[in-house]
């Protein structure tokens, strides 16, 4: 016989685990010192730049 499964048990426990995943993202997104996501910021514009530098014009 099949094994009965709790419908809204089942969603709630779904729900909780995609919020639980989202507080993961944005707390290490948001979670770190200013300092470090300005290093960041300033390490994705230097390899823009660099990627720019190296496109070829037809």
């Amino acid at each position: 016989m099949a094994e009965i499964v709790n419908l809204n048990r089942y969603r709630k426990a779904k729900a909780k685990a995609e919020a639980t995943a989202r507080a993961a993202a944005n707390r290490a997104r948001h979670g770190r010192p200013k300092a470090d996501k300005d290093a960041q910021a300033r390490e994705a514009a230097r390899d823009g730049d660099e990627l720019d530098g190296k496109r070829l014009d037809d």
